[in-house]
């Protein structure tokens, strides 16, 4: 049975990237427990442009904990309240009526805000544009079995490959750094043997590029906590050890 709520929002409003942005408070009534949260700010949109205001701007596409785009901090936490969850996946169920909920943009300096709840995490394409793909000639798809792999590497290289590049562990560190997204996004490709020719090229040249824009790593965790998929920070100790190799054998290839 679906039961409806009544809701106090505090939503992040900033016109855009050099506005200072200020906090605005709606009531919103009668929201049922089964909608989703995006769905919530839809309705609260829709009541907006009704009364002849300005919605407000999120980002969201697939509505399916896919694509990464509906990124929002929830209550301070990045993606709201439940554990392995994106924002589109969160339903209202899971807040009490006559709560408030604070929503606001990511806060990190690499993800500067465009307007209200959007942010421009383009920075993340610029890691990914510098070796976050494999370039050797491999012709069609070969059939599923006929490369063998080890079962708990291909798990492993799936485990990565699961990053939706929310931009959560950014969010979600102290220092705004990007070491989860970056490890995932190098560790997927360098497990498996389609992504060896250019395995350390790839990690120098994604690390140093992630350094350019984002902070630090000093192992708080707070990134795979935050994450909605679960990537295990482990994937940051792989890189690290793929960095410092290749540091040595990227060297030695230029010396010869």
């Amino acid at each position: 049975m679906s039961h409806l709520k009544n809701l106090t929002l505090k939503v992040w409003r900033q016109k855009g990237p050099q506005d200072a942005g200020h906090f605005e408070i709606y009531t919103i009534e009668e929201i049922s427990d089964e909608a989703s949260f995006l769905e919530m700010l839809d309705v609260l949109n829709e009541r907006l442009i009704n009364d002849g205001k300005e919605a407000v701007v999120f980002d969201h596409d697939c509505r399916e904990g896919i694509c990464g785009t509906c990124s929002l901090m929830i209550n301070g936490v990045a993606h709201g309240p439940k554990k392995a969850t994106t924002t589109c996946q969160l339903h209202m169920r899971s807040f009490s009526s006559g709560d408030t909920i604070v929503i606001e943009p990511w806060r990190a300096t690499a993800f500067p805000v465009i307007k209200d709840l959007m942010v421009d995490r383009s920075a993340f394409d610029r890691i990914v544009e510098s070796g976050g793909f494999i370039t050797a000639p491999t012709g069609g798809a070969p059939d599923a079995n006929l490369i063998p792999i080890p079962k708990p590497v291909a798990d492993a290289a799936m485990d990565s490959a699961q990053c939706i590049g929310c931009g959560a562990c950014v969010a979600a560190c102290p220092n705004g750094a990007a070491n989860l997204f970056t490890a995932a996004k190098i560790s997927h490709l360098n497990f498996l043997p389609q992504g060896q020719p250019e395995r350390y090229k790839r990690t120098e040249a994604m690390v140093e590029t992630m350094d350019e824009y984002f902070g630090s790593c000093t192992n708080h965790g707070e990134c795979s906590a935050a994450c909605p998929k679960e990537i295990s920070i482990d994937v940051i100790a792989l890189m690290n050890k793929d960095y410092r190799a290749a540091k040595i054998k990227n060297r030695k290839e230029l010396s010869r």
